[in-house]
């Protein structure tokens, strides 16, 4: 399985002491699967998930997230 667009940077910061430097940060996939997980248990709409399932189901709406924002 291919590792999907990650979004690049969430909170992007430059580190201006290294020329070379890329911006730094949590992507914005694992943000967008922060707060999908965040929902989930606040809500617990699927109290018979296992822990591994949520974050599987986090990542899969945080994918599906990333590929709405390159939609027309």
């Amino acid at each position: 399985m291919s590792t999907p667009n990650d979004g690049g940077p969430a909170f992007p910061c430059t580190i201006y002491t290294n020329p070379d430097a890329h911006p730094t940060g949590m992507s914005l996939r694992d943000y967008a699967a922060i707060k999908a997980m965040q929902g989930m248990l606040a809500s617990d709409l699927a109290p018979d998930m296992s822990l591994d399932q949520r974050a599987d189901y986090a990542y899969a709406q945080a994918d599906a997230m990333l590929r709405a924002r390159v939609k027309p």
